[in-house]
This record gives structure tokens, C-alpha cells and sequence, in this order.
């Protein structure tokens, strides 16, 4: 089957990107969407049955911080390992290891005892957690013209909202239907879905030919680690995790304390809870895709730059409007979740940028999770804080520093607007 030309001088279509993926992309389109969308759901089962979890333990904010915080330190070293077998087994072979791995251990989670062995399996989940954008990110990226290439991987991140929405779903159908107690450990068990998408995985996506032959041919070079740390690749490294870092400290404190902000602070229940998330996910999705068209269009250090700001300033608005004014809250939900959500369109495809292929699987998985277990301790700084006279929401503002940092780190990278993959 051929891909149907485009006319010399026609204006692009809007699903391009996804045409001109052929009939092998579209099918690693679909694999990353869904591993990555799943990757969501399993991780947002956690902060959504937070405030549960933490009265049947006894947990302190601070306790419960760590939960989130040990999810994503693991996570980094998951996908530093992920991005080192992306570039020595292939990119899907290590889509599959990963959706295993996030999947059973989130399952094993609903089974927790006590605290201890929940942050010992929540610590496991992040391994799979940690790796899968990686491996998802990359494959489509190859497979995408340079033109469309921050479109068709800021689809995949637009995943990461669908997740988001469907543990809301389940979050609020479960909780009215089962007692606290009970509920959070449901909403680990339906993390099994992901079991699903393995096996169509395995029958069905295979590594773009051309990459694998590039990458077979780098035998000498593919999967060093330490070649990313040396000549003109150290500096790229050095700024690319502090991007990863400060987006990725401001996103988990958002992520992490918005459910218990909302219920606690804001005084919403359950069903109240899920519909404020809602529009903050409607405008996630939105952000994803707009982030990436953007991406295309202005270049990938302008849009993030812009994106970083608009986060930081809606963050602080968010959580500082005054008691009796939830519906603005609602309101300002959609802005938040449009920002931060829109500048991290651009991460799949300027990471994938940066780095040759022989090394494209280490440099993307090392600099985004280095930045996630960073970023990682925001969410921990935040319960501490929460707990001084600060409250929840005048600890998150914390999380709006980390947006000056990815500001800072991108004066340090080059643009990669256009860029054929080597």
C-alpha cells in the first residue's frame, strides 16, 4: 500500500501527519497512543485514591508525598534503562517490557498491606512508568516526516490525557460504589487493562527497517551510555534534563496534589472532585494537540518558552483564589491544563532530535526521567510544606519554580524546527 502524495503547493490537511506515517506508523501510532494513554491511567490511580489511601495507613502529607515521589525517582532509572535497551533490542520489544512491568505492579499495589509494601510496589510500577514514553515516543518519531513530526508525537502525548480522563471516570463510578476503604484498592486492580495491549503489540508493530539497519550498523556505539556526556552531545545533555527537570516539577506537583487540593482545601466531593478534573482535562487534550501544531509551526524552544510561562502564572492563579470562589476555580482549570499540558507537545520530537540514532534511545530516556526523579522531589517538598501553615495550596505555588528552570535550560538548546533524523 502507497501513501498518497501530496500536491506540489496544496495546503497541508489537517491528519497529514497521520497519512503520511504509512501503514506500519499508523500501526506504531496506535501502540504508542495506547501505552502511553495506559501509562497514564496507572499512574493517576494514585493520586485520584490519595486522600483514601492516606486515612486507611494514617499517612501524614508527608508520607503521602513520598508515595508520589518514589513513583517517579524509580521511574527515572526505568527509563534510563529503557532508553539503554531502545537503542540495543529496539524500540518495540522495549514497549512491551515496560507495559508489562507498569502493569502487573500496579495491579500487586491494590494488594498492599501496609504502607511499606505499597511504596515497595508503587517503586516497582515506576521501572514500567518510567520507560514507556520512551520506547512510544522514539518509534513514532522515526516513523514521522520531519515536517509532521511534532504533531504526530504530540498525539501520543495527548494520550496521556486520555488516561487521565478515563481514571477520572473510574475513579468517580468506583468510589460511589464502593466504601474508601475498599475503593482505592479497585482503582489498582482495573490497572490490569494494559495486559490487553501487550499482546496486540507483539502481533502487530515492528522498528522502522531503515533505523534498525542504522542501528545494527552502529554495533561499536549503540546503547553507550557514557557517549552522551562526551564532546558536543555533554552540553545537549546538560541542558535537555534541566528542561526535563523544571517541566516535570511543576506538571507532578499539579498532578499529585490536585485531587486531595480540590477535596480538602476546596471542600468538593467525590463526583464534584471529578468534574473540576474534567475540564482540566478537556483542556489537556487540547493542549497536546494545539502544543504540537505550534511545535511545527513557531519551533520547539518558542512554544515551550511560551507554554513554561503561561504554566507558571496559571498555577499560582489557580491555587490562590479565595475561599467561596470555586467556581472560578472551575474556570481557571481549563487555561492550567492547556499550558501545562501544550508544552510538553514538543518534548518526543526535540528530544528525538537532539540525539544521532545510535544514540537517540539513551540521550531521550536519560534526560527525561533524570528530569523526572529531579522533578520528583517537588511533589515531596509540597507535602512537607502543606503541612507548615502554607496549606496545600500555598505549597504548590513551590511547583512554578520548576517552570523558570525549563525557561533557563532551552536559551542552552538549539532549535531543531525541520531537522531529518541521522
Amino acid at each position: 500500500m502507497t501513501v498518497p502524495l501530496q500536491i506540489a503547493g496544496a495546503p497541508p490537511r489537517p491528519f497529514d501527519w497521520f497519512r503520511t506515517l504509512g501503514p506500519k506508523g499508523k500501526k506504531a501510532f496506535v501502540g504508542a497512543f495506547g501505552g502511553y494513554g495506559l501509562d497514564s491511567y496507572d499512574f493517576q490511580v494514585l493520586p485520584l485514591g490519595l486522600a483514601a489511601i492516606a486515612a486507611y495507613f494514617g499517612l501524614t502529607t508527608g508520607q503521602a508525598g513520598l508515595l508520589t515521589t518514589v513513583t517517579l525517582v524509580v521511574s527515572a532509572l526505568g527509563g534510563i534503562l529503557a532508553g539503554i535497551l531502545v537503542d540495543r533490542i529496539g524500540r518495540v520489544r522495549t514497549l512491551q517490557v515496560t507495559v508489562a512491568t507498569y502493569t502487573i505492579f500496579t495491579v500487586l499495589c491494590g494488594f498492599a498491606p501496609n504502607f511499606e509494601t505499597l511504596l515497595i510496589f508503587r517503586a516497582f510500577q515506576g521501572l514500567g512508568f518510567g520507560g514507556e514514553w520512551a520506547a512510544g515516543a522514539i518509534l513514532v518519531a522515526e516513523y514521522a516526516k520531519p515536517e509532521y513530526r511534532g504533531r504526530a508525537v504530540a498525539f501520543v502525548q495527548s494520550a496521556w490525557a486520555v488516561g487521565w480522563g478515563l481514571s477520572v471516570v473510574i475513579y468517580t463510578v468506583v468510589f460511589q460504589l464502593f466504601d474508601p476503604d475498599v475503593a482505592w484498592r479497585v482503582l489498582f486492580w482495573t490497572g490490569v487493562l494494559p495486559a490487553f495491549l501487550i499482546i496486540w503489540v507483539r502481533r502487530n508493530l515492528k522498528d522502522p527497517e531503515v533505523i534498525t539497519e542504522k542501528r545494527e550498523s552502529a554495533k561499536a556505539e549503540k546503547g553507550s551510555f557514557l557517549a552522551i556526556f562526551r564532546g558536543p552531545m555533554l552540553r545537549t545533555t546538560i541542558f535537555a534534563s534541566l528542561l526535563a527537570t523544571g517541566v516535570q516539577g511543576g506538571y507532578y506537583t499539579l498532578a499529585s496534589w490536585l485531587p486531595t487540593y480540590l477535596k480538602n482545601s476546596r471542600g468538593l466531593d467525590v463526583v464534584g472532585t471529578g468534574g473540576y478534573l474534567a475540564i482540566l482535562i478537556g483542556g489537556a487534550f487540547l493542549g497536546y494537540v494545539s502544543g504540537g501544531i505550534l511545535t511545527d509551526k513557531l519551533g520547539r524552544k518558542r512554544t515551550m518558552q511560551l507554554f513554561a510561562t503561561l504554566s507558571a502564572v496559571f498555577m499560582v492563579l489557580y491555587t490562590q483564589v479565595p475561599d467561596g470562589a470555586n467556581t472560578l476555580i472551575m474556570i481557571l482549570g481549563f487555561p492550567l491544563g492547556f499550558c501545562t499540558s501544550a508544552i510538553f507537545s514538543g518534548f518526543g520530537s526535540f528530544l528525538s532530535e537532539l540525539y544521532p540514532t545510535a544514540h537517540r534511545g539513551t540521550g531521550q530516556g536519560f534526560t527525561y526521567n533524570f528530569g523526572r526523579a529531579v522533578g520528583a522531589v517537588f511533589p515531596a517538598i509540597v507535602g512537607f510544606l502543606a503541612a507548615s501553615s502554607l496549606g496545600i495550596g500555598g505549597a504548590m505555588i513551590f511547583g512554578a519554580i520548576g517552570y523558570g528552570i525549563a525557561v533557563i535550560a532551552l536559551f542552552g538548546l538549539p532549535e531543531t524546527l525541520g531537522r531529518e533524523l541521522t
